[in-house]
C-alpha cells in the first residue's frame, strides 16, 4: 500500500511539472505575442520623384517567398515536408534572381511580401536591404510575422521576422501599416501571422487628389472567414478613399482566385485550393486588373515540375484599380517559378 502511495506521488509530481512547463510555455508566448496596433506610421522613404494628373506609370506585385521556395522546394503546409532550404547559398541566388527581375521590370512602384528581415528559414539575411541595395530604391516596410520562436513543424520554423514592402523613387507624402483582422485564436495565434495592409500616399502635382497605394497579403490557411473579414475591410478601405476623390491601386498576393478566372484546373482538391472573390466584393467604381496568361503561384506539394499541366497552380496575385486610372496593361511576367513560388505580375496604368 506505501509502495502504491510512492508510486502515485511520483506520477503526480510528473504531471504537474509537464503541466507547469506547458503553462510557462503558454505564458511566455503570450507574454511575447507581436501586438500591433490599429495604425502605424511607416517612415516613407527617400524617393523625389513627382506624379501628376494625366501621367503614366507601373506597378508590380510579387510574393517573393522569403527568397527560400523557389522551384526545387516544396512547402510542409502545402503538402511538402521542408521547412527551409538546405543552404544559405539557395536563398543568395533566389535573392539575386528575384531582384534581377525587378530591375528588368522597373517598375515605379514595387509591392513585395514575404520579405524577411532576421528569421531562420531564410539563414537570418536581411532581405529588405539586399533589396534596397540591389535596386539603389528606398522602402517603407510594414511588419506583418514576428515570433521570437515559431514551435512547428520538426523541425520547427523558429525565429521569424518579415513584412511587406513598398519600393518606389517617387515623392510619399505619407504611409502607414493598417492592422486587419486576425483568423486564428490563442493560442495559435501568439505565434501566427498578424496580417495588415501597408499604404503609401503619392501627391499629384497641382491638386489636392493623392495616389493611394494599398499592398497586402491576405490570409492563406484559415478556415475562410478570416479572408473573407479581411476583404471587406479593404474594400471599405477602397470606398473610403474613393469618395475621397483619390486614385486608388490595391495588389498583391490574394489568396484567392478572380470569379470568371478558370484557366487552369484545380485537379488535387486534397490540397490546398484557394477561395473565390468576385466583382460584387468591391466597391463601385473599382474592378480587378488581373490576366491569366500564366499562372500566378504554385503549390508547394513538391519540386516545379516544369510545366502547368503537371503541377497544380493558380491565378491568386494582382490588382483593383479605380475608374478614374485607365488600365493599359496587365500581364504575369513568366519567371518559370524559378526563384518563388510565385510570378510577378506588372500593371501599367494612366491617371484620366
Amino acid at each position: 500500500m506505501l509502495k502504491g502511495k510512492k508510486i502515485l506521488k511520483r506520477i503526480g509530481i510528473v504531471v504537474l511539472c509537464i503541466v507547469l512547463f506547458v503553462a510557462a510555455i503558454l505564458i511566455f508566448y503570450t507574454v511575447r505575442e507581436y501586438r500591433p496596433k490599429s495604425i502605424e506610421f511607416l517612415d516613407t522613404g527617400s524617393g523625389t520623384k513627382t506624379l501628376s494628373e494625366g501621367s503614366s506609370f507601373s506597378v508590380l506585385t510579387y510574393n517573393t517567398g522569403y527568397a527560400a521556395l523557389s522551384k526545387d522546394e516544396d512547402f510542409f503546409m502545402d503538402g511538402g515536408s521542408k521547412v527551409q532550404p538546405d543552404s544559405q547559398d539557395v536563398v543568395e541566388t533566389n535573392l539575386a534572381g528575384i531582384s534581377d527581375i525587378l530591375k528588368t521590370q522597373a517598375a515605379d512602384f514595387y509591392f513585395l511580401q514575404e520579405v524577411d528581415i532576421d528569421a531562420k528559414r531564410s539563414f537570418h539575411i536581411n532581405e529588405r536591404a539586399y533589396y534596397e541595395d540591389a535596386l539603389n530604391m528606398s522602402s517603407i516596410y510594414a511588419c506583418n510575422f514576428k515570433c521570437d520562436f515559431v514551435p512547428y513543424p520538426i523541425p520547427p520554423i523558429g525565429k521569424v521576422e518579415a513584412g511587406l514592402l513598398t519600393m518606389t523613387d517617387y515623392q510619399v507624402e505619407s504611409a502607414k501599416r493598417i492592422k486587419l483582422a486576425e483568423s486564428f485564436s490563442w493560442p495559435i495565434k501568439t505565434c501566427n501571422l498578424k496580417r495588415c495592409m501597408l499604404e503609401t500616399r503619392i501627391p499629384i502635382e497641382g491638386t489636392d487628389k493623392e495616389l493611394v497605394l494599398i499592398n497586402f497579403h491576405l490570409e492563406a490557411y484559415d478556415s475562410g472567414e478570416g479572408k473573407k473579414i479581411q476583404s471587406q475591410m479593404l474594400a471599405e478601405k477602397l470606398q473610403e478613399e474613393y469618395e475621397a476623390g483619390n486614385y486608388v491601386i490595391a495588389g498583391g498576393d490574394f489568396n484567392q482566385t478572380f470569379e470568371g478566372v478558370d484557366t487552369y484546373e484545380i485537379h488535387d482538391t486534397d490540397s490546398w485550393v484557394p477561395g473565390t472573390v468576385s466583382k460584387a466584393d468591391l466597391p463601385d467604381g473599382f474592378d480587378f486588373a488581373v490576366a491569366d496568361n500564366v499562372p500566378t503561384c504554385r503549390l508547394l506539394n513538391g519540386p516545379y515540375s516544369g510545366n502547368y499541366e503537371d503541377s497544380q497552380v493558380y491565378v491568386i496575385d494582382g490588382f483593383i484599380v479605380s475608374d478614374n486610372l485607365q488600365v493599359d496593361q496587365v500581364k504575369v511576367i513568366d519567371t518559370d517559378f524559378e526563384y518563388t513560388d510565385h510570378q510577378p505580375v506588372a500593371l501599367r496604368v494612366t491617371m484620366r
